[in-house]
């Protein structure tokens, strides 16, 4: 009886889980709840029109029922935590999983239907729920792309940033400098230039806050030059960032098409491999393991990468 309770619990863990295409009920599932999520933001979109008040009774049944399926969608993947997290004990899963990004999204979108009257900052929660779609990016590869392109160059586009944040300062003292005398209500001190600095770096040029000086007008062509200049780094960042990108997943595709014949092997639960390093697994096994596919992503793994549940591994064996 435990078995078959487990095994149906381990069960709904793989259906619910994101992005498992060869899994037709799984991938059904990812399917109906992007539409649910769209429909959600859909009808709170819809809620704001002034002529669609008497569709109101319709838009209320409509998110009561979409609400209904996240909030059974997140008690689900709490009580499959301990599948997710296998190394950990059940409390800690559980808590692993409310305190990662997933969790904590699903619990921000699911937060805010039970604080919509009252308080204006608790009626504003009803904004949050569009973190419902980020859930949507763990389906798509070419979302996937795109935030692993920015966790890989955070250091570059973080230094690019405080550059240009040094340049909005150093902007804002030029200016108060060449303008406060000619205009002291405009440039009133400081920090009453920023709001120029940011709209001429950024090269947006709202035109509200412009200079009248000759030696202002100088330094507000520097600085629009300098600005084009800083808006290009994180540019050109993300864009070598891209390339990088596709170079490293063209060659993983030529590699995948060399492991052909080889045996592919899916690590689950009562695999004794789980947390093992490639090096050690080769050592003992007397095998070779030349590709890891690891959430739809496949890599040369080097010998301390540690085995995850649902891993496939290409595995050659030596003939005896």
């Amino acid at each position: 009886m435990a078995a078959s309770a487990a095994s149906r619990k381990k069960r709904i863990f793989d259906i619910i889980q994101i992005g498992n295409v060869s899994d037709i009920p799984s991938r059904a599932f990812d399917i109906f709840l992007v539409i649910v999520i769209l429909l959600n933001i859909t009808v709170m979109v819809l809620q704001t029109f002034d002529g669609l008040k008497r569709f109101d009774p319709l838009f209320n049944t409509i998110e009561n029922v979409t609400i209904f399926i996240f909030i059974i969608e997140y008690i689900l993947r709490i009580w499959t935590a301990d599948y997710l997290y296998p190394q950990k004990d059940r409390g800690h899963a559980v808590l692993s999983f409310i305190f990662s990004f997933d969790g904590i999204v699903e619990l921000l979108t699911i937060l805010p239907f039970f604080f919509l009257s009252g308080f204006v900052a608790f009626r504003m929660l009803r904004v949050v729920r569009i973190f419902h779609l980020f859930r949507i990016n763990a389906n798509y590869d070419s979302f996937n792309a795109i935030t692993s392109v920015l966790y890989e160059k955070r250091n570059q586009l973080v230094s690019s940033l405080f550059i240009i944040l040094v340049l909005m300062l150093a902007a804002s003292l030029f200016m108060y400098s060449a303008e406060h005398e000619a205009q002291p209500d405009v440039f009133e001190n400081a920090f009453s230039g920023i709001w120029w600095s940011v709209s001429t770096l950024l090269t947006v040029g709202y035109g509200d806050i412009y200079p009248i000086t000759f030696t202002g007008k100088v330094l507000a062509i520097i600085i629009a030059f300098l600005g084009v200049a800083a808006v290009a780094v994180p540019t050109g960042i993300i864009s070598a960032g891209f390339v990088e990108q596709y170079t490293r997943l063209t060659q993983e595709d030529g590699m995948k098409d060399l492991v052909l014949g080889l045996q592919a092997i899916v690590i689950n639960l009562d695999s004794s491999w789980i947390g093992q390093t490639i090096d050690e697994v080769q050592k003992k096994s007397g095998t070779d393991i030349v590709l890891v596919a690891h959430h739809r992503k496949s890599f040369v793994p080097d010998k301390e990468y540690r085995i995850q549940l649902g891993d496939t591994l290409a595995v050659h064996f030596p003939k005896q």
